[in-house]
């Protein structure tokens, strides 16, 4: 499919991308809700103290608005449960008299909750409101509220920032001339701020938010230039697939997938905490992107695209590792050497390895575990050479000098030449190895030894996975999912095409793929790297993936695989338990606090400062 173009700025024009397309008509859904047809519910609320866990409400008042008119006004006392401060009362005017006969939280809930259903949830620091919400919801065993949010301090910060002196909602309320003054008294409060949440959306218009997702953005935005810059990605689908932005020379600054694009593109103009995202967005002059039908072909696509087009605002990606092989030499006593290309003169290869560092490591774990020679000298059979340290050390059996014939070497040799069919061998005595070094007393050295064994059954796990999946020129793979079957066409392990089909009602087998449902991504320039491999075993790892065709039979080793299963595992282990004492030590370990260790309406907790005003 082709990419899709937006609306260009003025200096955008670049007839080199032959892809793009002009703008589209959007969807209503692709629209959102337009903020006349908005049903906003401002509530808020007079407490205790602070703190949601320890406090309680006082006195609820809600306004629920549409269009400007009021729908409707809830408001009540609420018993809180426990004498009421005398600081609270001196801010607020609520006296333990004034809710002695006012209901308990649980009897208000249902109202309230049933206040809010279907409309978006309004408050002046709203978090501090929809805290006690959850609180109260969660003890008295009601649903938590999960509204969407809209925070008339957050609004203000961004739409009114060099006009007040702070953010305040008496400040706010006053700038704005509300009809109402707040007075810490729930009702008055919550008028106030439906006077300020109008005079804010009138603001907000201004800069083009008209509809209720522009109104969230445009909350959660840091800066109002990058904002208005979203014209950029206005007509992005609210589909999976992969996306670029431009220069005015039509250079690729930035590629990336998402599984929604115009949500995930809408969050770059204002919403990135990132500088170098920033920076990039003003550099920017296009936006353009590809829908593909499943999420595999997106991350397939980023990747090949990062690694040919080379972003300077991708970090990730824009240098994929070499692959490695520990090779064996072809000579009287071979060794092992890690190359980048295997050939003639040597006997045989472990391999692909992700990078040399892990073939350097798999080299040191079998020299360790087998009297292999390590030297670079080339011997020969009359076996006349000095030997060297290592034999002194135990660690080399020295054909150099003929402490060892050429059929013992061979012997030894035998089982490291059988690695990739069967690794057992090497684990058992890697295991055996690091028991002997903690019985001496040499921990250290034992965590050493379990390492490089943990990183030898991920090394040929990984490399066991990648043959197989190789191997074939042609591969099928299906898998089910929410929005229909995704069938993925591969070769040699690379993603050559990938589609979305939908149950067939007269065949009962899948519907063939119309042109607009595959997309056929072109080859790359060489075999598919490690991270492209590793996408596809990540999608295939999910659940439920069938093989529909193969040109190959496929086949994997299966001698050795209990030991390398209990090698994983065992690697699993510890990392989660190191992760686990790492977080300790550094304090970063969360605990969480026994829920019977206090009764929450014991009157601990009080205090603190009065109800927060901004």
């Amino acid at each position: 499919m082709s990419a899709r173009t937006v609306r260009s700025a003025p200096k955008a024009a670049a007839p080199t991308d032959r892809t793009a397309a002009g703008p589209r008509q959007l969807t209503l859904d692709e629209l959102g809700t337009p903020l006349i047809d908005t049903v906003f519910v401002v509530l808020d609320l007079e407490t205790t103290g602070l703190d949601p866990a320890a406090d309680r409400i006082t006195e609820v008042g809600a306004v629920k608005v549409k269009g400007g008119d009021v729908l409707g006004e809830l408001r009540t006392f609420v018993h809180p449960g426990r004498p009421i401060p005398t600081r609270i009362t001196a801010v607020t005017g609520i006296t333990d008299a004034m809710v002695a006969d006012a209901p308990r939280v649980e009897a208000v809930l249902d109202h309230l909750l049933g206040f809010l259903v279907g409309a978006v949830f309004v408050a002046h620091n709203a978090a501090f409101d929809l805290a006690f919400l959850r609180a109260a919801a969660t003890a008295h065993h009601r649903v938590r509220p999960e509204p969407v949010v809209v925070d008339t301090a957050r609004l203000s910060r961004r739409l009114l920032t060099d006009e007040v002196r702070d953010h305040r909602l008496a400040t706010v309320a006053r700038h704005l001339r509300a009809r109402t003054t707040p007075a810490h008294r729930a009702l008055a409060d919550a008028r106030a701020t439906v006077d300020v949440l109008h005079g804010l959306l009138e603001r907000a218009g201004t800069l083009g938010a008209t509809t209720l997702e522009d109104l969230v953005e445009l909350s959660r935005s840091r800066s109002h230039r990058t904002y208005r810059r979203r014209d950029l990605v206005a007509d992005a689908p609210r589909s999976c697939g992969v996306y670029r932005f431009l220069d005015g020379d039509g250079r690729t600054l930035y590629v990336g997938k998402a599984t929604d694009l115009r949500a995930r593109l809408r969050t770059y103009f204002g919403q990135d905490p990132r500088r170098r995202m920033a920076d990039m967005v003003r550099e920017t002059a296009r936006v353009t992107w590809q829908v593909t039908p499943t999420l595999l072909a997106a991350e397939v696509a980023e990747l090949r695209a990062i690694q040919t087009e080379q972003p300077r605002y991708n970090r990730r990606s824009r240098r994929p590792k070499t692959p490695h092989f520990l090779a064996v030499t072809r000579e009287p006593f071979p060794r092992l050497v890690v190359t980048r290309t295997p050939g003639p003169g040597h006997l045989t290869a472990i391999g692909p390895l992700r990078d040399a560092a892990t073939a350097q490591q798999l080299r040191e774990a079998i020299e360790e575990t087998y009297p292999i020679r390590s030297c670079t000298t080339r011997l020969r059979r009359a076996q006349d050479h000095p030997s060297s340290v290592l034999h002194d050390l135990g660690r080399c059996a020295a054909p150099c000098d003929g402490s060892q014939d050429a059929d013992g070497y061979a012997r030894d040799l035998e089982e490291v030449l059988a690695l990739t069919e069967d690794p057992g061998p090497l684990l058992r005595r890697c295991r055996a190895r690091m028991a002997a070094q903690a019985r001496a007393g040499r921990y250290e050295r034992a965590r050493e030894v379990r390492d490089r064994s943990h990183l030898l059954a991920r090394a040929l796990v990984t490399r066991q996975d990648h043959a197989w999946l190789t191997s074939a020129a042609q591969l099928e793979l299906t898998r089910p999912g929410a929005q229909g079957t995704e069938v993925v066409w591969l070769a040699h392990g690379a993603v050559a095409a990938s589609a979305l089909l939908a149950p067939s009602s007269t065949a009962g087998g899948l519907r063939p793929p119309p042109e607009a449902g595959r997309l056929d991504l072109p080859p790359g320039d060489a075999d598919p790297s490690f991270a492209e491999l590793d996408l596809v075993l990540a999608w295939i790892a999910r659940h439920d993936v069938t093989i529909r065709t193969t040109s190959t039979p496929l086949h994997s080793p299966v001698a050795g695989g209990a030991e390398l299963a209990a090698e994983l595992a065992a690697a699993r282990e510890t990392e989660r338990i190191v992760r686990r004492d790492r977080q300790l030590l550094s304090g970063s370990k969360v605990r969480r606090r026994d829920q019977g260790a206090q009764d929450p309406d014991d009157g601990a907790g009080q205090g603190g400062a009065a109800r927060r005003t901004g």
